[in-house]
């Protein structure tokens, strides 16, 4: 037998992937084996990742209606609000600097932290700083840890007070081997990000790696870190940032970057004013930077394209919606999704004026109304290394027509000898002139065909339906249709079977409805086609049912019933029986009655007298629990004088031990 073990190991030559340690394979299934390593490599590598989304203007203005919501509630809701705002290059609220003045706390590392970014980011706000600087550089010890490093460096800069980089270097290490977990590795990042230039930040670079390979994949579309978006989108800013200072390429994979966006971009729907900010914060960083720019494809049009609306329009840009410059775009292929038919390969998209967006006429190939999915690829004019999925545009079109139903015909076959006695031709949308007569002896078949107005071509659909509804009872039924291979559609009505399965067997006026729907055409449709009169084979003493109005009104309550208890014993053998189990106890007190009973060995301790009165209590304990008691009542006395009885026994017990030792 073939065992296989496989090992996943981390190596700094293959970031982001698994080494496999392959263990004991038998010769005869080493080729199979290689061949399904093969396979599944080829089918990852096919599945190469993509943006799911970008920031769109719609998303901004949401996010920006969330910043601007409510009043500040504290120093660090201001702080989130402003930056968030300035970010997205909104004005922020005109009492904000008067609110980062009044509630300001200099001797609050935290607080300065928020007070002096919001007020650097508002530009013309001058805060009374006081004894900032002392209490900024008194948080900057050995004892501190990132976070508070973070708060004090980020404080010092937005204040433009010099920063003692190697002091903060040593204190950052020190900070840093009593906490490596992901949250105080990514606030090392920026405080490495602020030092002097004269710093070597080159380790915290490379330590960019090692945090990414901590995250957590979540279907092989999203990367995050444990806490949720606020060590997510604060890695993203400070990896980048520290890199930039460095001018170092951080080591991440494509893909890892792309994930991390696509899981930034799924919480824009946010209406937390942190995390909303902290959505722009990443995604603005992903947007521009020297290293990494995911580009993302996104229809701007409606999905929907129909012969009033031909053209789809497609948006190709860095996750703020931005231009990244000016590109070329064409299709690799439309397939559609329901048989996998390739409609075409190759087509060239027009550009507009604005360099985002692309158009192209999807109804030029005259394509067969449903789902394509169309995969995309991008050119830029001049060559970027820093673009990332310019061959991974994939889009989800759906093309719709109207639907026209021609060739409808009832007609009325005698059930025995399969001959048509009746056919009647009906002209969609008006409804059969006269009533249709049928009895039990026959049955009836509708036959119809669906055809595309555009392409006057028959069309098969997800519903074609035939509802049947008795005029007076109200009662119906509905039945489905039968498609044939040249796309007709049947349905044949058995008058006799029907009558007694669907109908009651009663006989009388009968509605024919045809239901037509599909989530291609844009014409669904309900057609009252014909009325019959059908004779059934009814029973002359059933009675039509009484057809009632729809009544709202409280149900008949539902009383839940115990088990009725079984029956007692009479009195007489309940007497006896009681009457043979005390014969014993009779006996026992007659017997000491008469060869005495000695008590001398007896102690008269507390214990002793404790110890039997709690035997004799259990007992009668146990008659009451017969009698009269619940199980609940009998635990809850039980315990209460089985703890006593315990004491007391254990105490007897020790002391005849004592006396007989």
């Amino acid at each position: 037998m073939a065992i296989v073990r496989t090992y996943p190991l981390r190596s700094s030559k293959f970031p982001g992937c698994a080494i496999f340690q392959l263990g004991s394979w038998n010769t005869g299934e080493m080729a199979k084996g290689y061949g399904l390593l093969l396979l599944l490599a080829f089918a990852v590598a096919g599945q190469a990742l993509r943006p799911l989304s970008v920031l769109t203007s719609e998303d901004q203005t949401k996010i920006r209606a969330v910043l601007e919501q409510a009043k500040f509630t504290d120093i660090a809701h201001a702080h989130y609000s402003i930056l968030g705002l300035t970010l997205l290059g909104a004005p922020a609220p005109k009492d904000a600097c008067n609110y980062l003045k009044a509630n300001i706390d200099i001797s609050n590392v935290q607080s300065l932290y928020h007070a002096t970014a919001a007020a650097k980011a508002l530009g013309n706000c001058q805060l009374n700083a006081g004894n900032a600087k002392q209490t900024l550089n008194g948080a900057l010890n050995e004892s501190a840890d990132t976070a508070t490093l973070f708060y004090a460096v980020c404080a010092l800069n937005s204040l433009n007070f010099p920063i003692n980089s190697v002091e903060v270097a040593k204190l950052l290490k020190a900070a840093l081997q009593k906490d490596d977990s992901v949250i105080s590795q990514v606030y090392s990042l920026h405080v490495a990000s602020m030092l002097s230039a004269e710093t070597d930040v080159t380790e915290y670079v490379n330590s960019v790696e090692d945090i990414a390979a901590q995250g957590d994949e979540i279907d092989e579309i999203y990367l995050q870190f444990e806490g949720g978006i606020l060590p997510s989108a604060l890695f993203i800013d400070g990896a980048l940032k520290v890199a930039a200072k460095a001018n170092k390429k951080p080591v991440l994979t494509e893909e890892q970057v792309v994930m991390m966006g696509n899981y930034i971009l799924s919480r824009k729907s946010t209406q937390n004013v942190r995390n909303a900010y902290l959505v722009v914060l990443a995604t603005k960083a992903l947007s521009d930077n020297k290293f990494f720019v995911p580009v993302g494809f996104t229809l701007s049009s409606s999905i929907t394209v129909s012969p009033v609306q031909p053209k789809i329009n497609v948006q190709v840009t860095n996750l703020m919606a931005g231009s990244v410059g000016q590109l070329t775009v064409s299709t690799k292929s439309a397939v559609r999704k329901s048989d996998g038919s390739k409609l075409f390969a190759e087509k060239k998209l027009t550009a507009a004026s604005d360099k985002t967006h692309f158009e192209l006429n999807f109804l030029e190939s005259k394509p067969a109304p449903g789902f394509y999915d169309v995969t995309l690829v991008a050119k830029p004019a001049k060559a970027d290394s820093r673009l990332i999925g310019l061959s991974e545009g994939s889009i989800t079109v759906k093309v719709v027509t109207e639907v026209a139903v021609e060739g409808v015909e009832l007609l009325v076959i005698d059930r025995d000898q399969s001959i048509t006695t009746k056919t009647v031709s009906v002209q969609h949308p008006k409804k059969l002139a006269s009533v249709l007569e049928a009895d039990h002896h026959q049955n009836i078949m509708l036959k119809f065909t669906l055809k595309d107005k555009a392409t006057n071509k028959p069309m098969a659909v997800h519903q074609a339906f035939i509802r049947m509804a008795n005029v007076k009872t109200k009662q119906e039924v509905i039945f489905t249709s039968d498609r044939s291979e040249t796309l007709q559609y049947s349905f044949k009505l058995d008058v006799a079977q029907s009558g007694r399965d669907h109908f009651s067997a009663l006989s009388g006026k009968y509605s024919m409805e045809l239901i037509v729907g599909d989530a291609s055409i844009q014409n669904p449709f309900l057609w009252h086609v014909a009325d019959l009169n059908l004779k059934l084979n009814e029973d002359p003493n059933k009675k039509a049912p009484e057809v009632k109005g729809i009544e709202y009104k409280a149900k008949d309550p539902i009383d839940h019933m115990f088990r009725v208890p079984e029956k007692r014993p009479s009195k007489t053998v309940s007497s006896v029986f009681t009457g043979l189990i005390a014969i014993p106890l009779i006996i026992l007190l007659a017997l000491w009655a008469k060869l005495g009973v000695n008590l001398g060995n007896m102690p008269m301790s507390l214990s002793a007298i404790g110890f039997h009165v709690g035997l004799a209590s259990i007992l009668g304990l146990m008659y009451c629990y017969w009698a009269y008691l619940n199980m609940f009542q009998t635990v809850r006395y039980l315990t209460v004088i089985g703890i006593v009885t315990f004491i007391c026994g254990n105490r007897l017990l020790g002391s005849i031990a004592a006396r007989k030792g």
